[in-house]
């Protein structure tokens, strides 16, 4: 995702200054802050981001630029869990992800990592009351402003953090807004649809509703050609592609399929394996 240029302290590549920033505003985190060396790299998705120890940094420390937080709408707070029960307070959208994204990047002069022109992907996966949790997070995305890619009508004003819903979407309702901090995450019918990239900046689905592929063997010709035209058809709208449920166990299956999505073009690789997906990407050039 490229992003317009911006104006860089000399201290911006400098570690140390992020540790300053966060220890004013997040102490604990401070001590956990990302080195600041790691290579961004384009097609690592971070899928259920909240379950590793440290939640956006471990991410970070591996080069992530999309990473995955489940939320649900609960006493008027958005809690980041995977299923209801393992709520906790505290474990916010706010305090996970959005708290530590701005201190990061006002240390950076701007970006998520430092002198990178891109912008991270959140993605932001709905688990419970579509239109409530949205209207929340629409009001807490607004108080990070200075950071949030803004989509307003055809056009798309790229910050450091492009926040993206998912799950249970509230199409209506989005489509509804002149100004929006968040886009939409569509599915593989939408790419027939002709909806505006300003609007639906990515489309992600079930890898297993589409392919009977799963590593094992060569690839059929019919799916690895199905595979590029959907690249394809997504890339000329504008979209970005992402397939959740393909195979994470370390092996030669995961690695062949990786193989083909990546020769492929689609543009996240969905893991909770950060380092095996780094690993495979940094040996791919």
């Amino acid at each position: 995702m490229s992003r317009l240029p911006k104006v860089f302290s000399p201290l911006a590549v400098l570690p140390l200054t992020a540790a300053l920033v966060l220890s004013a505003v997040l102490p604990a985190a401070a001590e956990q802050l990302p080195a600041g060396d790691a290579e961004p790299l384009d097609q690592a998705h971070a899928h259920n981001d909240y379950e590793h120890d440290r939640p956006l940094l471990d991410a970070l420390d591996h080069g992530f630029t999309s990473v995955e937080a489940d939320v649900w709408l609960v006493d008027g707070e958005l809690l980041v869990a995977h299923d209801r029960e393992d709520v906790r307070p505290g474990r916010t959208l706010q305090s996970l992800y959005l708290d530590p994204l701005r201190a990061i990047t006002r240390a950076n002069g701007g970006s998520v990592y430092p002198g990178w022109d891109g912008s991270l992907q959140l993605l932001i996966d709905i688990k419970n009351e579509g239109a409530a949790s949205y209207t929340e997070i629409d009001r807490v995305l607004r108080r990070y402003a200075g950071m949030m890619t803004r989509f307003t009508d055809d056009r798309v004003h790229e910050g450091a953090v492009t926040a993206v819903i998912s799950g249970e979407r509230p199409r209506a309702l989005m489509e509804s807004q002149r100004l929006r901090f968040a886009g939409y995450d569509g599915r593989l019918p939408d790419l027939a649809t002709g909806t505006p990239a300003a609007f639906m900046p990515l489309v992600s689905d079930n890898w297993t509703n589409h392919f009977d592929w799963t590593g094992e063997g060569p690839m059929p010709a019919d799916e690895r050609e199905r595979l590029h035209a959907l690249v394809a058809d997504a890339h000329a709208a504008g979209y970005r592609l992402r397939f959740w449920a393909t195979p994470d166990t370390p092996g030669p299956a995961r690695d062949a399929l990786w193989t083909e999505l990546a020769a492929a073009g689609v543009d996240h690789l969905n893991t909770d394996d950060l380092a095996g997906l780094r690993d495979f990407l940094l040996a791919r050039r």
